[in-house]
C-alpha cells in the first residue's frame, strides 16, 4: 500500500513534530507518584490517535500498529484500568523514541531493524494494557442522576464521576443557554474557567423551548472547592447550579435585572455574528532546508549590495570623471536602502529558526528518571531558561551532549541515597540544567551536588596512561586537570557500568561542541558537586566576521568571538615553557601565532596585531599580519571529501569571487590553552 500523493518531507515533518508533542505531554503526566490529570491523558491519548491517523493516511503499516498499541494503553489509563506505573511510563516514552525512528525511516524504506523492535514494542504494549485492573465498590450508584442523563454517559464519562466521588469531592450540575451563532465559543471558555476549580466531566446538549435561536446545555462538574468559588467561576454565564442528588439550589441572578434563571445572555444584536469566521491557525510549517535555502540567498544578495558600494564609491572617487558624481552618489543612496531591507530579512529569517530549548529539556527529564532509576540514584531534576531561543539546528545537535553529561551526572556525580546520608546531605540528590542568554551566544550549565571531581584519581590515571609525567602532574592546577577529562578514552571509572565507564562521552561532547563552534568548561569542588558550562552561538546561519591576512592569505573570523583587537607593543612575548605570553593592562594573556598554528611562514612579530579572540570566561591572543575590515558572510561547511579541518569552521564568499577560511574560534582557544603553561606559571 502507498501513501497519497504528497511530498514524504510533510509526512515526516508532522510525523516528528506530533511524536514530540506527545513526548511533552508524557513527560507531563510524571508527578511523583500522583494521579496523573485527565487533562493530560487525554492530550496524550489525543497525540497518539493522530500519529495513528496520519501513518494510516500514508501507508506505514508498523508505524501505525505501534501507535494503536500506545493509544489502546493509553485510553485503559484514562478509564482507570491500568496504573500508570514504571514499566508503562518506560514503554511509552520508548514508543515515542521508535515512532520518531520510523517516521524518519519512512521514505527510504522498511528498515528491518526497527520494524523488528516495533513488533517486539506492540507486544510489550499489548500485556501492560491488559491490567492488572483496579477493583473497588462502585460508588457511582450513589449518584441520583436522572435516567435520561445516565442513559447517555460514556464509559470514560462514568470513569471519572467514580474517580470524582472517591476522591469525596462533590458533583454538581448546571444548566446554561446560550445563542446558536457563539455557544461553540462560549463553551470552551467556560471550561478553562472552571478548569482551575472543578473539572468538567459530561456534556449533555438540551432544548430550547419557545427559542428556536438557542441551545441548552447541562453540564455535569465534579468539583471540592465549594458553591462560592463555582459561582464565581460560572458568574459570567447566566445558568442554574444545583448539588447532586440534593435539590436544586437557584443562584441569584447577577446577569441583569429582570432575567430569570436560564436567560439567554449576552444577546448578540440582530444581524450580528460574534467570533472570529477565519481559521485562527497563525503558523505554517516551513522545513529548515528551505529557510537554509533563503538564508543563502540572503547572504547573495549581501554581495550584491557589497558590490552595488565599490561601484558607488569608484564614481565618487576623486578624479573619475566618466560618470557624473550624482549617479554615484544615487547609486550609493539606493544599496543603502538595500542593506536596510537585507537587515531586516535576515533578522526574520533568523528568528524563523529559533527554537525553544525547553524541546531539548522535557525530553531529556525522562530519561534522567530512568537513568537515576537503573543506577539506582534517587535525586531531582530541575530545568531553567527552556524559554531561550536557540537555532533549530544546533537544538538538534544538543540532545546527545547534554544526555551524556546528565548521564555521567547520575553515574559518577550524585552518590548512593545511603552514603548521602552518611555525609549528612539529603538522600535525594539534586541535578540542575540550566540555560541564560549570555550577548550573542547562550549559556547551558549542567549542574550536580554530588561528590564531585577527585583530582587525586585524575592524576594518577594521567601518569598510568603516560599522559603526563608524574612531577607535572603533581603541580598542575585543579581546572588543567579537569581539561584532561576531555580526552578521548580518559576515564576515571574503576568499573563499567550499564551507563558509563567505558572511556567516551566527556571527549564526544567536546567534539560535538567543536562542531556547533561552542566550548565547554568544568567546575568541581570536592563533596560539593560538578558544574558543566556549555557556551554557543545562537546561530551558525549568518554572521559578520573579521577578515585578516596571515602570510598572504586571507581568513574570517566570527566577529562574535572577537574580544577586542590590540596593537603588539615593542615588548616582545614572554616565554614560559613552550608557550608565549604578553600581557594586557597587567594581565598575562596566552599568544597564538596563527601562521605557526596553521604552518605557514611567519613574518616578523614586531609588525603584527593581536586579536584577542574569547567564549566565556577563555581568552586568547592571536598574532595575525594585517586586518582587513568587516564583511557579512554566510558560512558553509567543508565539503565531505575535506571532512572537518582542526581550527576551521567553514568557508565563506565575500564577493569579487574571493573565498575564505572561517576560522573556527571554540577549537582554537580549546586547542591554544589545552597546551598553555598553568595558571600559577602565568601569573609568575
Amino acid at each position: 500500500m502507498s501513501g497519497p500523493n504528497k511530498p514524504w518531507g510533510d509526512f515526516v515533518s508532522e510525523a516528528v513534530e506530533t511524536a514530540e508533542a506527545l513526548e511533552r505531554e508524557l513527560g507531563r503526566l510524571d508527578t511523583g507518584g500522583e494521579e496523573p490529570s485527565p487533562a493530560a491523558l487525554n492530550a496524550v491519548f489525543r497525540h497518539a490517535h493522530s500519529l495513528k491517523g496520519l501513518a494510516a493516511l500514508y501507508g506505514q503499516g508498523a508505524m501505525e500498529g505501534l501507535a494503536h498499541a500506545a493509544e489502546d494503553l493509553l485510553d485503559r489509563l484514562r478509564l482507570g484500568r491500568v496504573r500508570l506505573r514504571e514499566a508503562v511510563a518506560d514503554a511509552l516514552a520508548e514508543t515515542v523514541e521508535l515512532l520518531r525512528g520510523l517516521a524518519h525511516a519512512a521514505e527510504a524504506g522498511p528498515d528491518e531493524a526497527l520494524l523488528g523492535r516495533a513488533g517486539v514494542l506492540v507486544a510489550r504494549l499489548e500485556q501492560l494494557a491488559q491490567g492488572p485492573e483496579r477493583l473497588a465498590p462502585d460508588p457511582l450508584h450513589r449518584l441520583e442522576l436522572a435516567p435520561a442523563f445516565r442513559a447517555v454517559l460514556t464509559e470514560y464519562e462514568e470513569h471519572r464521576l467514580r474517580e470524582t466521588l472517591r476522591r469525596r469531592a462533590l458533583v454538581w450540575s448546571f444548566s446554561v443557554r446560550w445563542r446558536l451563532e457563539d455557544f461553540d465559543l462560549r463553551l470552551p471558555a467556560l471550561v478553562e474557567r472552571l478548569a482551575p476549580v472543578a473539572e468538567v466531566i459530561a456534556t449533555l446538549p438540551g432544548s430550547a423551548p419557545g427559542d428556536p435561536e438557542a441551545i441548552c446545555f447541562e453540564l455535569l462538574i465534579g468539583s471540592s472547592a465549594g458553591e462560592d468559588r463555582l459561582l464565581e467561576a460560572l458568574a459570567p454565564d447566566a445558568g442554574e447550579l444545583a448539588l447532586v442528588p440534593s435539590r436544586k439550589r437557584r443562584r441569584p441572578d447577577e446577569a441583569r435585572p429582570g432575567a430569570g434563571p436560564g436567560a439567554p445572555a449576552d444577546r448578540a444584536p440582530a444581524g450580528e455574528v460574534e467570533g472570529p469566521l477565519r481559521s485562527a491557525a497563525q503558523t505554517v510549517r516551513v522545513g529548515i532546508e528551505r529557510l537554509d535555502g533563503l538564508m543563502n540567498a540572503v547572504g547573495e544578495l549581501r554581495l550584491i549590495a557589497a558590490g552595488i558600494q565599490r561601484l558607488a564609491d569608484g564614481a565618487l572617487a576623486p578624479g573619475v570623471t566618466q560618470l557624473p558624481r550624482a549617479f554615484g552618489a544615487d547609486l550609493l543612496r539606493e544599496q543603502r536602502q538595500m542593506s536596510r531591507r537585507l537587515d531586516a530579512l535576515q533578522s526574520g529569517l533568523l528568528e524563523a529558526r529559533m527554537v525553544p530549548l525547553s524541546q531539548v529539556f522535557e525530553r531529556l527529564q525522562r530519561l534522567v528518571r530512568r537513568a537515576a532509576r537503573d543506577a539506582g540514584k534517587e535525586l531531582d531534576l530541575f530545568t531553567r531558561g527552556g524559554e531561550v531561543e536557540l537555532d533549530k539546528l544546533i537544538v538538534e545537535e544538543l540532545s546527545d551532549p547534554l544526555m551524556h553529561l546528565l548521564r555521567n551526572a547520575v553515574d559518577h556525580g550524585i552518590e548512593a541515597p545511603d552514603d548521602r546520608e552518611r555525609l549528612g546531605k539529603p538522600r535525594r540528590g539534586t541535578l540542575t540544567l540550566a540555560a541564560r542568554p549570555d550577548g550573542s551566544h547562550v549559556v547551558i550549565e549542567v549542574r550536580d551536588d554530588g561528590r564531585g571531581i577527585d583530582s587525586a584519581r585524575v592524576r594518577q590515571v594521567a601518569v598510568e596512561r603516560g599522559l603526563l609525567p608524574g612531577d607535572e602532574a603533581a603541580g598542575m592546577s585543579g581546572r588543567a586537570l579537569h581539561r584532561l577529562l576531555f580526552t578521548p578514552g580518559f576515564s576515571t571509572a574503576r568499573s563499567i557500568s550499564a551507563l558509563s565507564g567505558r572511556g567516551v562521552g566527556l571527549d564526544v561532547v567536546q567534539t560535538n561542541l567543536a562542531r556547533l563552534s561552542g566550548v565547554i568548561d568544568v567546575e568541581s569542588g570536592s563533596g560539593v558537586g560538578t558544574a558543566f558550562r556549555l557556551t554557543l552561538p545562537l546561530t551558525l546561519a549568518m554572521m559578520r566576521g573579521l577578515i585578516v591576512r596571515v602570510s598572504g592569505r586571507t581568513y574570517a573570523i566570527p566577529l562574535n568571538g572577537v574580544v577586542e583587537i590590540l596593537s603588539l607593543g615593542s615588548e616582545p612575548p614572554r616565554r614560559v615553557g613552550d608557550r608565549e605570553l604578553i600581557s594586557v593592562r597587567g594581565n598575562p594573556l596566552p599568544l597564538v601565532r596563527l601562521a605557526r598554528l596553521f604552518r605557514l611562514p611567519e613574518a616578523e612579530l614586531s609588525r603584527r596585531n593581536v586579536v584577542v579572540i574569547g567564549l566565556a570566561q577563555e581568552r586568547l591572543g592571536l598574532a595575525v599580519d594585517e586586518l582587513l575590515g568587516q564583511a557579512d558572510m554566510v558560512t558553509k561547511r567543508l565539503g565531505g571529501r575535506l571532512g572537518p579541518v582542526p581550527g576551521i569552521a567553514g568557508v565563506a564568499d565575500l564577493g569579487n569571487r574571493r573565498t575564505v577560511l572561517v576560522l573556527d574560534v571554540a577549537a582554537i582557544i580549546s586547542e591554544g590553552l589545552s597546551q598553555a603553561p598553568p595558571r600559577a606559571a602565568l601569573s609568575e
